[in-house]
């Protein structure tokens, strides 16, 4: 029986990705879907992590036993499935990126402008509401504003690391699943990802945005089904 790992994204759980969970073991498939660590309270973490730490997490996980799993990532959690992939390939029987995050944006010339002056009007009344209304629509850094703590540098360690070099050192087999309206993560990165990464095939789902495990749980199992049952072995 193939098993499949799924890594949610930022701030999400394991309880949004249940209907996918749900239809790939009508498949077959055994499925796994960890809470990654900082996104509830049972689970916070001490220090700041980067993508390193989330990688060698997976790794030493008590759930993952078998030799070889396909790995999942969704947005953040694709940032870790891409490390992982690159890392300790001889554990994948593949890779499945869905709007994964990793490539890191052009800087918008509106933050090195307007970030500073925010700082400096800190002490006005009503500066925390109109604060987060620029980071939500000006800057669309949505998960950045409410952060605190760990969290907060948790966030910046990984999202300061560039993923793009590293693409093309990922060898096993790969299946890229992207939204076509996503505005999260832009469909560019697909066809980057694509690109770069040789074994690769990018299925886009149309009239989606950034979570198609929540618009469109059973068209993205089947893709993904179809997708372990071509790159598992016969024995």
């Amino acid at each position: 029986m193939a098993t499949l790992v799924l890594l949610h994204g930022w701030q999400s759980s394991k309880e949004r990705w249940q209907r996918v969970k749900e239809e790939i073991k009508k498949g077959g498939i055994k499925v796994i879907v960890p809470d990654l660590p900082g996104f509830k309270k049972e689970t916070e973490l001490k220090r700041p992590w980067g993508l390193d730490d989330y990688v060698e997490w997976v790794k030493r996980s008590f759930f993952i036993n078998e030799d070889q799993f396909f790995l999942l990532g969704h947005s953040f959690g694709g940032r870790i499935a891409i490390k992982f992939a690159i890392k300790y390939p001889e554990k994948l029987s593949g890779l499945i990126l869905v709007s994964a995050a990793g490539i890191k944006p052009k800087r918008n010339p509106l933050v090195s402008i307007f970030v500073p002056i925010f700082k400096k009007l800190s002490f006005l009344p009503g500066y925390r509401f109109f604060r987060k209304i620029f980071y939500r629509f000006v800057l669309k850094k949505t998960d950045y504003v409410n952060l605190k703590g760990v969290m907060k540098e948790t966030f910046k360690k990984v999202i300061n690391e560039d993923l793009t070099p590293l693409l093309s050192k990922i060898k096993v087999p790969t299946l890229i699943i992207w939204g076509e309206k996503d505005k999260i993560t832009p469909l560019s990165d697909a066809f980057l990802m694509k690109k770069e990464i040789k074994n690769s095939k990018l299925e886009i789902l149309k009239d989606i945005g950034h979570a198609p495990h929540l618009k469109d749980p059973k068209s993205l199992s089947q893709k993904i089904l179809d997708f372990i049952e071509q790159n598992t072995k016969s024995y």
